[in-house]
């Protein structure tokens, strides 16, 4: 009776499709919880603590000289861009707050007994709308400083942001 062997036989593959496939789900879940602790979790985190606003407007600023020296802002570009660059950091600070918030909701969920589908389903749909959100304030915040700047300005900084990426992606 080599039956049993014969219908064994076909499950082993799937079998073996199961298994590689609990191991590409553990290891996607794995990274996931990983790139939302250090993205969400850890942004923010200057010098091993959380950036204050007086942090914040210090890096702003710092930034915002150095892209100046790059290419050659004026002082009347500067007093345009400063204002219009401040304002979008100030409008997006709350929405940092709500990432974090969903942050540690979305590890209350997955920390929980039972998984509550759902309700991760509605952090995720609330942070892609926050995305949406921040995305499209600062989408609007290159449109108002590509009037303030040349055309040369611009493709210097886009020459040396491209530059910078590369270095980076090395």
């Amino acid at each position: 009776m080599n039956t049993s062997n014969k219908s064994a036989h076909p499950m082993r593959p799937l079998f073996k499709r199961l298994a590689a496939l609990a191991l590409v789900v553990g290891v996607a879940v794995t990274v996931g919880v990983t790139a939302i602790a250090h993205t969400a979790g850890g942004g923010g985190w200057h010098h091993g603590r959380a950036m204050t606003e007086a942090d914040m407007d210090a890096h702003v600023d710092a930034m915002l000289q150095h892209i100046y020296a790059e290419i050659d802002v004026t002082d009347a570009q500067k007093a345009q861009i400063d204002p219009l660059v401040k304002q979008a950091v100030a409008e997006c600070a709350p929405l940092h707050d709500k990432f974090r918030a969903a942050h540690v909701d979305l590890l209350a969920l997955f920390g929980a007994d039972r998984v509550d589908r759902d309700a991760i389903e509605r952090v995720r749909s609330e942070n892609m709308r926050l995305a949406d959100e921040a995305t499209q304030r600062v989408a609007r915040l290159v449109g108002d400083v590509a009037d303030v700047l040349t055309p040369e300005q611009r493709k210097t900084l886009v020459a040396r942001i491209t530059q910078m990426h590369a270095e980076v992606h090395e």
